[in-house]
């Protein structure tokens, strides 16, 4: 596939030279994939993930809870140690400097990891999706928004922890999700930080972060007001808009990635 730009908007003045890392650093990655029915096994992700490993980097793409196997597993807060738990084994390596790398659902859960005070470097963050305030402003998502007022009068009549049926929509096709009224909340309650726009001022200001998102990806004429813009200054952080849909865009942004990462770690 020919990888190729259709426009590049930076936050703040990239370096003009590439300084390599130094050579007592390591990079590790670990990649976060998208939703249900995305998993580490979606063919967007081998060519990605063996390019950084040519390039000499630790990198993870673990099977999470949000996947076609686990969806959706357990307590948002249990994504968030799971998360921890597969940087230490990056750091465990060898690594030294860690990149979360997040696709579609991978985003806020990449978000959520470092405004908790998660260990991360960087951020690369592809084709951004799960958009619990979204779910309260567009008329085709209702039926989530329907779910997430359940599961909140749910809890409020003390029976947050029973099992129950809701909905989910992931691009554009409904999904049935059984879990408990709690655990669903902590995935797609607006005020959690499951929303990217929750989190995203509670960034270290010091954390670089790369966007990447397609002409043809839903979220394309939003993302910025979502959540780009809601940023901490960074003079590393860019937003790069490329040609390709949502499924697409790791392989479409792989090249400027790769240029991208080492820049961002420099200590």
């Amino acid at each position: 596939m020919k990888r190729r730009t259709f426009a590049s908007l930076v936050l703040g003045v990239l370096p003009l030279t590439h300084l390599p890392v130094s050579a007592a650093e390591r990079i590790g990655v670990l990649m976060l994939h998208g939703k249900n029915p995305g998993g580490p096994q979606s063919p967007q992700y081998a060519p990605v993930k063996a390019a950084m490993e040519k390039q000499g980097w630790l990198v993870l793409l673990p099977d999470m809870p949000w996947s076609r196997n686990r969806y959706l597993q357990g307590h948002w807060d249990g994504a968030m140690a799971e998360i921890a738990s597969h940087v230490k084994a990056l750091q465990d390596q060898g690594a030294t400097r860690i990149v979360l790398m997040g696709h579609s659902m991978g985003v806020p859960a990449a978000m959520s990891h470092a405004a908790r005070g998660g260990t991360a470097h960087a951020l690369v963050l592809l084709a951004p999706g799960h958009v619990p305030r979204g779910y309260f402003t567009a008329p085709s998502l209702a039926p989530v928004k329907e779910s997430i007022e359940a599961a909140r009068a749910l809890v409020a009549a003390g029976k947050g922890e029973e099992n129950n049926r809701f909905i989910d929509i992931n691009q554009g096709r409904q999904q049935p999700v059984v879990t408990t009224a709690k655990n669903f909340l902590s995935y797609f309650d607006p005020e959690s930080d499951a929303d990217m726009g929750v989190t995203a001022p509670r960034l270290p200001a010091n954390l670089p972060v790369l966007t990447a998102i397609g002409q043809g990806d839903p979220m394309f004429s939003r993302v910025r007001e979502y959540y780009v813009d809601k940023l901490p200054s960074n003079a590393r952080t860019q937003l790069l808009e490329v040609s390709g849909g949502h499924l697409d865009t790791p392989q479409v942004a792989l090249d400027q990635l790769l240029d991208w990462i080492p820049k961002a770690v420099q200590a």
